[in-house]
């Protein structure tokens, strides 16, 4: 299995709203544990090790690259 980059997803919006929307009401600690949680869930879904090591990579070098377009 590989890391699909292309969209994938119906309805993103939709998805979009109601992740945001499960972090109303909760403290930014709350937030941050319910994004953990989810993270942990959805790799213990996908639960390919070489496909969650390339997203973890595509995310810190995302990361990284955004921070240093802002500085």
């Amino acid at each position: 299995m590989t890391l699909k980059r292309e969209p994938n997803l119906a309805n993103a919006d939709a998805f979009y709203e109601a992740l945001i929307n499960s972090q109303r009401e909760l403290s930014d600690d709350q937030a941050d544990m319910l994004l953990a949680k989810l993270v942990l869930i959805l790799a213990n879904h996908i639960g390919d090790r070489a496909v969650l090591d390339e997203a973890l990579a595509l995310a810190r070098n995302n990361t990284l690259q955004s921070t240093l377009v802002q500085a």
